[in-house]
């Protein structure tokens, strides 16, 4: 075990701009998965991310003459707000190269702390490149965002506040993996003092340097990086981390970015904070690690490790969120065209929430409709499809499939030739369950629809566009019934948009 590690950590002294964070239970995800978990609050510091600490500390260990020639780095944004802040306390003139890809959010907060900012590349491995040459052209120092061991002790500091703050049985600690910096630290420190606790490294499944590395024995490099979780972003894993953690860790575990997402969400439903993509990674190792291994009444704990995410973001983690929950399947279901169909489809689903609901008329004979629908497990999603399928119903699980997830549920319509006598209504539903099946209901199979498209974004009402056709003698009798059901709605068959994009 890397013992040297220890009296650095403890000799760490960056409290001058770091932030001792707490260690917060995450009472709501607790009850839900029957485990005590524990959220250190990283997302807390100054420049919201733990990177001011390794930052912090290794500057203070370099003599003055290298501190006088300024210092560089190459970093994704958050090694790099560490480092600017860092500079700034200490008077130290800093250049920060990030790649392009890098969130707005980052680069400005870098350069408000007077860094200089030069953009380059698409990945940390090409911005570390310029980096490099940098160094030379400069007589610069090179401050290294994970590989360097005055960065790594740094980092080893939460986890000797985590094991401070509390001091029960601790049955694993979960830690995300870039090039690793965090992780080497706190691992370290913990299988130094509390050797009976787990302790498991959590990486994006498309930016598993780590675990790559430990099944070939190498630190090899990625072909290919995912950009998702850009904060982990990283190709290959750091050498001097890779050989801590092959010491340290007990194990690897990899996480899909709806699994991202929806930690995200957990973290905020606990806290109220917003957590970026790396920062939610440990926390969606750790609820892998209770689904695969069914732990119960145990305390885990994992790190909020950042917070800088565009805000422009949280649309797709939002769409993205109730998949990764495995709480939503997303089916395309084959129902014959003729009025009712929809009706009789609803009623076979009972009293499960539809998530989304996309349709447009392609023929007379069968219609192709894309559905999400709620659902509790895994288990109960396939219970769901073997239900629709005994029914006779043609139904393909979508769920996993992702091209449909991103691109398809959006592009479910188009214009149909030959459709006519088509008006479209913009309704609002309230959003519980059944309110669909009222609607068809009340509708009665009178008319049949041609278009339909919902989808549920947690407010209190459903936005629903629906197509119906619709003789010109019999539309005051239809309008006579929506304005019986009592659903706010909009005669959109003029707008533009429409006329343009789906009319015929």
């Amino acid at each position: 075990m890397p013992k040297s590690y220890i009296k650095r950590i403890l000799d760490a002294r960056i409290y001058d701009v770091a932030t001792e964070t707490p260690l917060e239970p995450m009472r709501q995800l607790s009850h839900r998965l029957g485990n005590r978990i524990l959220l250190k609050r990283e997302d807390l510091q100054p420049v919201f991310s733990f990177k001011i600490r390794g930052a912090y500390n290794k500057l203070l260990q370099l003599p003055p003459e290298q501190r006088a020639r300024g210092v560089i780095t190459a970093s994704a944004g958050n090694h790099a707000q560490g480092l600017a802040l860092g500079a700034a306390q200490l008077g130290v003139r800093a250049t920060i190269v990030m790649p392009k890809t890098t969130p707005l959010i980052k680069v400005n907060a870098v350069r408000m702390r007077g860094a200089e900012v030069v953009l380059h590349g698409d990945t940390f491995d090409e911005a570390a490149a310029r980096a490099r040459k940098l160094v030379k052209e400069r007589d610069l120092v090179f401050v290294h965002p994970y590989d360097d061991p005055d960065v790594i002790a740094g980092q080893g500091t939460v986890a000797m506040e985590m094991l401070r703050q509390y001091s029960g049985n601790l049955e694993a600690v979960f830690i995300p993996v870039g090039g690793g910096g965090l992780a080497a630290g706190m691992a370290t420190y913990i299988k130094y003092v509390r050797p009976e606790t787990k302790v498991y490294a959590v990486e994006p499944e498309d930016a598993a340097c780590l675990k790559v590395a430990l099944e070939s024995g190498e630190r090899l490099r990625l072909s290919q990086v995912g950009l998702f979780a850009d904060g982990v972003a990283v190709a290959q894993i750091g050498e001097e981390t890779f050989r801590v953690l092959s010491e340290t860790v007990d194990g690897v575990i990899t996480v899909s970015t709806d699994e991202i997402c929806a930690a995200i969400k957990d973290i905020f439903e606990d806290t109220r904070s917003i957590a970026e993509p790396a920062g939610a990674v440990g926390l969606a190792g750790l609820k892998r690690f209770i689904e695969q291994t069914d732990c119960r009444n145990s305390a885990l704990a994992t790190v909020c490790s950042g917070a800088n995410i565009n805000f422009d973001r949280l649309r797709y983690i939002s769409e993205r969120t109730e998949t990764g929950e495995k709480r939503e399947a997303v089916l395309a279901v084959r129902i014959p065209e003729s009025p009712g169909s929809y009706l009789r489809f609803c009623r076979d689903l009972g009293d499960r929430a539809i998530t989304e609901f996309n349709y447009r008329y392609a023929g007379d004979e069968e219609a192709h409709i894309f559905v999400g629908l709620q659902v509790a497990t895994d288990n109960d999603r396939r219970q769901m499809v073997d239900k629709l399928k005994e029914g006779g119903y043609r139904v393909t699980d979508l769920t996993e499939n992702e091209m449909a997830k991103l691109h398809i549920r959006h592009l479910v319509g188009g214009r149909v030739p030959g459709l006519h006598d088509e008006v479209v209504y913009r309704f609002e539903f309230p959003e519980r369950p059944g309110a669909l099946r009222k609607f068809l209901e009340h509708l009665a199979g009178r008319w049949n629809i041609t278009l339909f498209h919902y989808r549920n974004h947690g407010a209190a009402y459903g936005r629903v566009l629906v197509g119906l056709q619709v003789e010109p003698e019999a539309r005051t009798e239809l309008l006579d019934l929506l304005e019986q059901l009592q659903y706010p709605f909009w005669d959109e068959t003029e707008n533009p948009a429409y006329r343009f994009f789906l009319g015929s």
